[in-house]
């Protein structure tokens, strides 16, 4: 928690045969109204409101970074269980070819009926019939990837392992990855469908490691709406990365030719991702006194104000909040400039056994360099007053590839097409 096509190129059925049925839980619950956005490289233009519109897949970086942020999610990690670096490259095709498909409302591959009897359909069907809703797909490429097929030598410098920070309880079963997708969407149905049909696609090749559904967004790249809250009732992520702010995108996001040894030149244009599930003592905070609670978080909780200021986007004065306010730790101008941009959602998973509610805030944090980004911001926060309320419980780290720049390239090339 910091501040700051058509059918006719599609596989087979017969092809096809071998992506049957890996079952995921289905989240049901009905989304608000969608904004359909278009991408072209850096830019996010809005072109029209509540059509559940679709989001351009193609583009010099990858969808669902600095997309305006949709409602739900479904993040999912995965292991890779085949050892022939040829099947998993083809693997990658195809999941780029059904993820170009399922972002523009089409079902995978021949569809969900009509197709051979005697034959698994091609797409699950639970979302026919309804719209695009602004889904968004993500790859990353977990650090044990570049251990699977001998490309340790191309591991970009910038993807650190995370360090051990002060609180952690980490659980081994939540945490890591070879590989992950992020699906963003205005219908929970569409997020989920996206990862079941990946999940069934990659059968034999790859297994789900862990999953998570998320909602509310915890923060936004269009800073212009509403500054969403988190489960604590406060506003999160005023000062988030706008997804129009193409120069603090380069600054901060996007991996530039000057970042990267001539190894991991394959990483420019995209990222590095810093997922976090991060459980919050609900009950605890719900009985804590509001004067507290704004101490805490270094601004009121109705406007959002900092601390001796009027509104939301006054710039706040740090001194003025207590040494170990959320805000004054989290700010940049306390980490040495260090900015990234966030796309948490909250969650709610039932409850622990002991009647507390299993809740938080899944964070999501995109960024240029994660050691001068996500770590160094952690590092600050060890004496954040909000760790009594809060504890990390799951961790991955992933770097992110370019985007898929026309029908003919696939996620993951600039990284496997000289090794493939």
């Amino acid at each position: 928690m910091t501040e700051s096509e058509t059918k006719g190129s599609s596989p087979s059925r017969r092809s096809l045969i071998g992506w049957g049925g890996a079952g995921l839980a289905l989240g049901a619950a009905a989304a608000g109204g969608a904004v359909a956005m278009t991408r072209t490289g850096n830019d996010v233009d809005p072109v029209g409101a509540d059509t559940g519109g679709a989001v351009d897949f193609h583009g010099a970086n990858q969808a669902g970074i600095a997309t305006p942020v949709q409602d739900r999610l479904h993040f999912a990690a995965f292991d890779v269980t085949t050892t022939d670096r040829a099947e998993f490259v083809q693997l990658l095709k195809d999941w780029t070819q059904a993820a170009r498909r399922m972002t523009a409302g089409k079902a995978v591959g021949e569809g969900a009926y009509g197709g051979l009897p005697e034959a698994p359909p091609d797409d699950t069907g639970e979302a026919l019939g309804l719209q695009p809703s602004r889904l968004t797909l993500t790859v990353g490429f977990g650090p044990s990837l570049f251990k699977k097929f001998d490309l340790a030598d191309r591991r970009p410098d910038a993807l650190v392992d995370l360090p051990t920070f002060a609180g952690d309880a980490l659980d081994p079963a939540r945490s890591n990855g070879d590989l992950c997708v992020q699906a963003c969407a205005d219908d929970p149905q569409v997020a989920v469908h996206a990862i079941r049909n990946l999940a069934r696609i990659g059968m034999g090749k790859v297994v789900i490691r862990w999953s998570q559904l998320g909602f509310g967004k915890t923060s936004s790249t269009t800073p212009d709406a509403q500054t969403p809250r988190n489960l604590m009732g406060f506003k999160d992520g005023t000062r988030n990365i706008a997804g129009t702010e193409t120069d603090r995108l380069k600054k901060f996001v996007w991996v530039g030719d000057k970042d990267v040894a001539a190894k991991s030149a394959w990483m420019v244009g995209g990222s590095y991702l810093v997922a976090r599930r991060i459980r919050m003592h609900i009950e605890t905070w719900d009985r804590t006194p509001l004067q507290e609670q704004e101490d805490i978080f270094g601004r009121d909780k109705g406007e959002g104000a900092p601390v001796g200021k009027a509104k939301e986007r006054d710039e706040p004065f740090l001194k003025a909040m207590k040494p170990d306010a959320h805000v004054r730790l989290a700010h940049p101008d306390a980490n040495h400039g260090s900015t990234i941009l966030r796309r948490g959602y909250s969650f709610t998973d039932g409850t622990d056994g002991l009647g507390r509610l299993e809740a938080g805030l899944f964070f999501l944090a995109y960024m240029r360099d994660v050691g001068n980004g996500f770590v160094r911001i952690q590092r600050n926060l060890a004496t954040d007053a909000l760790n009594e309320y809060i504890q990390h419980v799951g961790s991955a780290v992933f770097a992110v590839p370019p985007g898929v720049r026309d029908k003919d390239d696939w996620w993951g090339r600039t990284l496997f097409s000289e090794e493939a």
